[in-house]
């Protein structure tokens, strides 16, 4: 019992002394730069709706 509380807190001291703490920083993505975040995710948001699309219209022109 004794050891697994130190190994718990072992593990979040660990967790806690690698990365800086505050909104944003455990992100696998920069928000520094607003403009760059906002050009990102249009994209990305543009490339999964385009897929989409494609994909259900070459379905439907495939069954028809």
């Amino acid at each position: 019992m004794w050891a697994a509380a130190v190994r718990r807190f072992a593990t979040s001291a660990i967790r806690r002394g690698h990365y800086e703490d505050g909104p944003g920083k455990n992100l696998p993505f920069s928000v520094e730069n607003k403009w760059r975040l906002l050009a990102v995710f249009a994209i990305a948001c543009g490339t999964i709706s385009t897929l989409t699309v494609v994909t259900a219209r070459n379905l439907a022109l495939r069954t028809a």
